[in-house]
């Protein structure tokens, strides 16, 4: 039985022509070429070797082919252009991408890059003063999309929401519900809205103490922040409080142990760390001249914490209006004797909203700023998490409520949703006439070779690769965009292919095609979070 090729046997068969021709090592780096005449997979390491061994391209790349044993799997090696040699996979090559979706089933796609580190992926964290908004709706889609790719690459993900429970703000906001229980406008610097009315009526119904305001106050909010991430799929593994970090000494612990390794000092009564000294455009406060400590320093005793936890990486999804903390949060590691590049931060660009090309600003509920809970139950959580997370994570997002919704090709999650809807229902079909598959191993998959079979086929096996690179880039939106390009395929191949006509065998091989791609498809819809239904 032929092994899938990919370009780790491709790359030692390179290595060995190398060798035997007598050209110097080098590890070559392989592509897909774009135009699927150039071949499955394409090497430019002549192109790179030829100015050192002074000779052109072409010879270099004519030179290792005449050198290469014939990789399993490979029908034939050309040299073209300038200098690439290009690979072009056999058929039973291409089978085996189908028998190893099928085999892997919900593993198909996973690797093993992360080798077991651990990495704490922290996003959201909106303090509990307010509902939900629509740009928390993509930053909570990005960051658990960004958590779910890492699962998929061997990393033992911990995802983590991050919330003040003490401090000014929090102040406020119980001042602000006590303000509204009286029938008061709220204090300077305090909080506005139908939320908070509603929610100074609740805790007056319930009884709720005068001193238990604040406290209840936010609790309540919280559960209903939990509510909404629920309602979107994300599900937290830990609520971690800043007041803790207060209570336990960890930020008197931090401050301390800055002072001692030099990186804080003290300026007009304040306590100050050095972090312009590791990248950072300014020095920032630790403890106020009034002895109070800073959200600065809470958010170095909260990275020591993570580490401290044994945690390998940690990743911040922050939004765009907090770019300055790249560079701040790069020195608070240094400072505490952290490599930096154990702290990542990935930002997002916002969110604009429409119905219909016209602008959305205002809640017809409440009137004030749109919720994402708002959102969610107009669109759905699919099409919310969907249209959110097909973008690019620097790309502001114009999000359209009306397209969204429409049941039409264009719309992209409507498309492969009903794309995965379709392979259920030829699945189902085959079922309903008596087809006996048999086991997927023993297909006579060698008769998928019509054009649209064998593009769908090589669709299905670029999958594993679009999951690795999506990981490392932090990109859900490549897999999103895969998954688009995946329902394109099948569609071309469903127009074109009857999957259950009078041909035994050609029924029992396109039968195990359609399932590998329902597989393929079912993980990069599960990797984004979205589901893939059965009918539509």
């Amino acid at each position: 039985m032929t092994r899938m090729v990919g370009p780790e046997e491709l790359a030692r068969s390179v290595r060995e022509a190398l060798h035997d021709a007598g050209l110097p090592d080098r590890e070559p780096e392989f592509e897909r070429p774009r135009n699927r005449a150039h071949g499955d997979w394409s090497t430019n390491v002549a192109l790179a070797l030829a100015k050192p061994v002074g000779t052109p391209p072409r010879e270099v790349a004519q030179r290792i082919v005449d050198h290469l044993d014939m990789p399993s799997g490979v029908e034939r090696v050309e040299v073209a252009g300038p200098g690439f040699v290009n690979f072009h996979l056999a058929q039973d090559a291409l089978a085996e991408i189908v028998r190893n979706a099928v085999r892997e089933g919900d593993a198909w796609g996973r690797g093993g890059d992360g080798a077991g580190r651990r990495v704490n992926v922290e996003f959201v964290s909106a303090n509990p003063t307010g509902p939900l908004h629509v740009g928390h709706g993509r930053q909570a889609a990005i960051g658990d999309a960004v958590a779910s790719l890492l699962d998929a690459t061997g990393w033992v993900v911990e995802r983590e929401y991050y919330f003040n429970d003490a401090g000014t703000q929090m102040a406020h906001f119980g001042a602000s519900v006590r303000a509204a229980m009286r029938g008061e406008d709220p204090p300077e610097g305090g909080y506005r809205g139908t939320y908070i009315t509603e929610l100074a009526a609740e805790l007056q119904a319930d009884g709720v103490a005068e001193d238990e305001i604040g406290e209840a106050a936010y609790q309540r909010m919280l559960t209903r922040i939990k509510g909404t991430l629920a309602a979107l799929g994300v599900e937290f593994d830990t609520y971690f409080g800043e007041r803790s970090l207060h209570e336990s000494g960890a930020v008197s612990e931090v401050v301390e142990r800055l002072r001692t390794s030099g990186h804080a000092y003290e300026h007009e009564g304040a306590v100050w760390l050095n972090t312009s000294k590791f990248g950072d455009d300014k020095d920032r406060v630790l403890i106020r001249a009034n002895g109070q400590p800073t959200y600065f320093a809470a958010d170095c005793a909260y990275l020591a914490h993570k580490i401290a936890r044994g945690f390998d990486h940690c990743i911040y999804v922050l939004g765009s209006d907090h770019h300055g903390y790249v560079a701040r949060m790069k020195a608070i590691a240094q400072a505490d004797g952290v490599e930096p590049e154990r702290v990542e931060i990935i930002i997002h660009q916002f969110v604009n909203l429409f119905r219909a090309g016209e602008a959305v600003r205002m809640s017809k509920r409440t009137g004030d700023i749109i919720t994402f809970d708002e959102l969610i139950e107009e669109v759905g959580a699919d099409a919310a998490r969907y249209t959110f997370l097909r973008f690019s994570n620097d790309v502001t997002i114009d999000f359209d409520i009306a397209e969204v919704v429409r049941q039409h090709r264009e719309n992209p999650v409507y498309y492969v949703q009903y794309s995965h809807a379709r392979i259920a229902g030829i699945m189902r079909t085959a079922r309903e006439r008596g087809v006996q598959p048999g086991l997927v191993d023993d297909a006579p998959l060698g008769v998928l070779v019509h054009d649209t079979e064998q593009e769908l086929i090589r669709r299905i096996g670029t999958y594993p690769e679009v999951v690795a690179d999506a990981a490392a880039e932090r990109a859900p939106h490549k897999v999103a965009r895969y998954a688009e390009s995946l329902a394109e395929a099948f569609h071309r191949f469903y127009t074109e292919c009857t999957v259950v006509g009078s041909d035994d065998e050609l029924t029992r091989a396109r039968y195990w095609l359609v399932v590998a791609s329902r597989q393929t498809l079912v993980n990069a819809l599960g990797t984004l979070g979205v589901s893939a239904p059965d009918r539509m």
